[in-house]
């Protein structure tokens, strides 16, 4: 059994200073945790696989294609490959995530 711990992994930070920490990355998955402080921004980017978003705790907006949505711990938000996302702290809390990417890219 392997056992991750999230508080133990150095993190680094992405272009736009969002602390991201990769907790997986095989051929057939990539998981991320993304740990936005309040007002941070992930600009609008696409990926070729698919891609989902498990709130880990907090509020914030996720952008999908042309829609927002305000979400909150426990949401799971699903994005298709080659789609517009982007995720903002914009509800005056952190706003922790995982990213899952399948498979890795």
């Amino acid at each position: 059994m392997k056992i991750i711990r999230m508080q133990e992994i150095e993190g680094f930070r992405t272009p736009s200073g969002v602390l991201a920490k990769e907790l997986l990355n095989h051929k057939h998955v990539q998981v991320m945790n993304i740990n936005l402080q309040s007002g941070d921004k992930i600009p609008p980017h696409s990926v070729p696989v698919d891609v989902f978003f498990y709130i880990v705790s907090g509020t914030g907006t996720i952008t999908i294609g042309d829609k927002s949505k305000v979400v909150e711990t426990t949401d799971i938000v699903i994005c298709p490959p080659q789609t517009s996302m982007s995720l903002a702290a914009d509800q005056d809390q952190p706003f922790v995530v995982l990213n899952v990417k399948t498979p890795s890219i």
